[in-house]
């Protein structure tokens, strides 16, 4: 139970909330007769993006079902926004599968652990990041050969960590809760055996060499001599339309979003290049940049990852929030859900009007390797629903949210038959975009990621 009064009243709100939707009632999931049809869903959002990026994001869905569950965030916001929800809301990220957590740099070069994409965040109830998580681990089960069982165990872990957490975070003050983070430092020194304490150790390395130093014999090219991204085509490739003009108009733009000492810092780099990059699986076709800068002496490179904001998945069914930029939403919405972002997150507007968002590429990010070894996948869940609930706890009711959860696992097994439900109804829309590949319905081109 929580402490003072006010967490009691809250904490009583949420517990209220179970009167409206009961929470074994979150386990349920069948597709309503007029439910929208997935791929026209996914066709209409390719609106705005690049018309010949589209057949490879097609491509890289129609690999699996988890694949397609990874670039189908559209879908799944319009099958939640049909169901009962408590209302409870927080600052949601919309987009909240398993492969959007992993380890990134805090500004202090510390690794920590949390959420990584931003794109679809708005404001939004809790439970739609939750129920996303849970399916996206009962689909990487299935897909990594785990019986359904497994899966459940795994998405059930996640619930009961982010509920368990949830009241812990009842209990303290907001400043607590932002401070709060998942260092990999702590995770060594905490590790339950050898084996965990080696392989998060391996982690450590890994990210620490996912720096753009590690990535210059790769990228950029001084054969010229003037140091240039190498064309890598279909994934990296210069495009005429980007002048240095253009670039450096739009850098204006985001430099006015940076803090003054941002910008005193970003004022000691040069713009030499820029090319276009494929990233992700639902990012596809969305315009996404690499620019480079090189430090005032022409050494020292530096590499911003620039990326289209468009609106957010959520928004037809939430409005369009506070944040009238879609590169501001998303730089908001990180700060608010990351424990630690970017020291060069930001935002600007091309001339030709479109909103973008920047950060750093690849700064020590890693992301999650599935294999059938269920031990790792497990304590993964875990931590996804340590990281979501401090997330949550950080712009909504940590109280209510803990109130409405309760103390009992009955919470945590409906969210994970939920992930079942929904799993068998990824693997039904990936059958659909697979047999519209063959139809000619949509074209597809499948690509090495």
């Amino acid at each position: 139970m929580v402490g003072s009064a006010e967490a009691q009243t809250l904490s009583e709100d949420g517990r209220s909330r179970r009167e409206l939707v009961p929470r074994a009632s979150h386990a349920d999931w069948s597709p309503a007769p007029d439910r929208p049809d997935p791929i026209e869903l996914l066709i209409a959002s390719n609106e705005g993006r690049v018309p010949e990026l589209v057949p490879i994001r097609f491509g890289r869905m129609a690999v699996s079902p988890f694949a397609f569950l990874r670039g189908s965030a559209a879908v799944m916001a319009s099958d939640l926004a049909a169901i009962p929800t408590t209302w409870l809301s927080v600052q949601a990220c919309g987009d909240c599968h398993l492969m959007n957590f992993g380890l990134f740099a805090s500004p202090e070069r510390n690794v920590v652990f949390g959420l990584n994409d931003f794109d679809e965040t708005l404001p939004g109830p809790w439970e739609w990041d939750l129920k996303r998580l849970v399916a996206s681990f009962v689909v990487a089960c299935r897909d990594v050969r785990l019986s359904d069982e497994q899966g459940i165990d795994v998405a059930a872990t996640a619930m009961r960590a982010y509920r368990e957490r949830m009241w812990q975070f009842a209990e303290m003050s907001p400043l607590d809760i932002w401070y709060d983070r998942i260092d990999l430092a702590r995770l060594i020194q905490d590790a339950p055996d050898e084996k965990s304490r080696t392989r998060r150790e391996d982690l450590r390395r890994q990210a620490q060499r996912r720096v753009a130093e590690n990535l210059f014999p790769k990228l950029l090219d001084s054969g010229s001599g003037e140091l240039r991204i190498v064309d890598q085509p279909p994934l990296i490739f210069h495009t005429p339309e980007i002048t240095a003009e253009v670039a450096l108009a739009f850098l204006a733009t985001y430099r006015e979003s940076l803090s003054e000492d941002r910008r005193v810092l970003l004022d000691r780099y040069q713009y030499c290049d820029a090319a276009m990059k494929v990233v992700g699986v639902g990012s596809v076709g969305t315009r996404c940049l690499v620019v480079l800068f090189t430090a005032e002496s022409g050494h020292h490179p530096l590499l911003l990852q620039v990326k289209e904001a468009n609106r957010s998945v959520l928004e037809p069914y939430l409005g369009r929030g506070t944040e009238p930029h879609n590169g501001a939403r998303v730089v908001v919405g990180q700060r608010l859900m990351q424990p630690a972002s970017d020291i060069f997150l930001g935002y600007g507007t091309s001339v030709a009007g479109r909103e973008f968002y920047v950060r750093q590429l690849r700064d020590m990010k890693v992301s999650v390797t599935l294999t059938r070894d269920v031990t790792p996948i497990t304590r993964y869940a875990q931590f996804c629903g340590l990281a979501l609930a401090r997330a949550h706890a950080n712009t909504g009711s940590a109280a209510a949210i803990a109130g409405y959860l309760g103390t009992s696992a009955k919470a945590d097994k409906a969210f994970a038959q939920f992930g079942v439900a929904y799993a068998d109804q990824t693997e039904r829309d990936h059958q659909k975009l697979v047999e519209a590949i063959e139809a000619g319905r949509v074209d597809a081109v499948v690509d090495a990621m």
